[in-house]
């Protein structure tokens, strides 16, 4: 089989003919990952500098804001490595990486997005007590902390992206529309820490992280298409339906849907089930986990002293 052949045929590649996802499509898409990603790393920064500052701890800033630096760093260049490293390569080997690197990202983003669905209810608490031990540890292990919690988001938001601009173009755009998103988020996180605005953060997290896992589930059909056409995986003439009559891919909401969530108007079976069955079981186990996440918080605010309280004392008589 000619791999190069019908690499160009697919339309999968991110060499596709057709101009491909417009810039706008490319930066909203990605602006939209840099706002949730973004506005929750944010949080994560506001929780640490709200507590060094009431606690009088004001000397520590600058260990977090090193901290909070190197993790930015450290995403920038994974994301550089990652995505541009497949312009050096062939059409099918490029296909092959950018295959691999979307289910890499998948499972990754997948187990961050449930470790958050548990952790947000009591990840502030958790954030302050790591906070007070880093502060009497040293300026080192403030900052490590600060890079380890802001990484953690980072890394995340590195691997979704590579996913995302490989299956939406190899340039540019996708990395400028982050980075408005992430813009977007830091306004937003600097007026909820002065009390301009109030939200809900667990409405926040709730709504995100389906966001997500429909974005992740979209990038991982990507993926199956792409080892499809250099034939890792069977079925890619195993069309499951096909509605290019009448879904406009190149309209508006088309490159809209096709940019954020990889819809195309002729997917394969393989990619529909694939997408059904990960949107599904993943949505169970993400609302199973910020279940217990609130069980698990309601059980910290509970009185420590549940035992039954002990008998009262038989006053004493008073000696004859």
């Amino acid at each position: 089989m000619d791999y190069i052949s019908a690499l160009a045929s697919s339309g999968t590649s991110f060499l596709a003919a057709g101009g491909g996802p417009s810039i706008y499509t490319q930066m909203f898409g990605s602006a939209l990952i840099g706002l949730r990603e973004g506005l929750e790393t944010g949080i994560v920064v506001m929780v640490l500098v709200a507590f060094v500052v009431k606690t009088d701890r004001r000397d520590a800033l600058k260990w977090i804001w090193a901290g909070v630096g190197a993790a930015i760093a450290m995403t920038l260049v994974v994301f550089l490595v990652i995505h541009f490293g497949t312009s050096t390569m062939t059409p099918l080997a490029a296909e092959t990486i950018a295959g691999v690197a979307s289910l890499v990202a998948v499972g990754i983003v997948t187990f961050m997005v449930l470790w958050m669905s548990e952790a947000s209810s009591h990840i502030s608490a958790d954030l302050k007590s790591g906070m007070s031990k880093a502060l009497l540890a040293g300026g080192a292990s403030v900052l490590g902390l600060a890079f380890l919690a802001v990484g953690r988001e980072g890394f995340e938001t590195a691997l979704l992206m590579v996913g995302y601009a490989e299956s939406v173009s190899g340039g540019l755009w996708p990395l400028l529309g982050l980075v408005v998103g992430i813009l977007a988020a830091i306004v937003l996180t600097v007026l909820i820490y002065r009390g301009a605005i109030r939200m809900n953060l667990s409405v926040f997290f709730t709504y995100t992280g389906l966001f997500l896992i429909v974005v992740a589930a979209g990038i991982l059909t990507y993926g199956i298409r792409a080892l499809q056409t250099v034939g890792w995986l069977p079925g890619l003439g195993n069309i499951a339906f096909d509605v290019s009559g009448t879904y406009d891919a190149s309209s508006w909401y088309g490159t809209v849907l096709g940019g954020i969530f990889n819809v195309r108007p002729d997917p394969t079976v393989l990619q529909v089930l694939v997408w059904i069955v990960y949107v599904v079981v993943v949505t169970a186990i993400f609302f199973r986990r910020q279940r217990a996440g609130r069980r698990a918080v309601a059980q910290r605010t509970r009185t420590p002293d549940e035992s039954p309280a002990p008998a009262e004392p038989t006053p004493e008589r008073n000696p004859q």
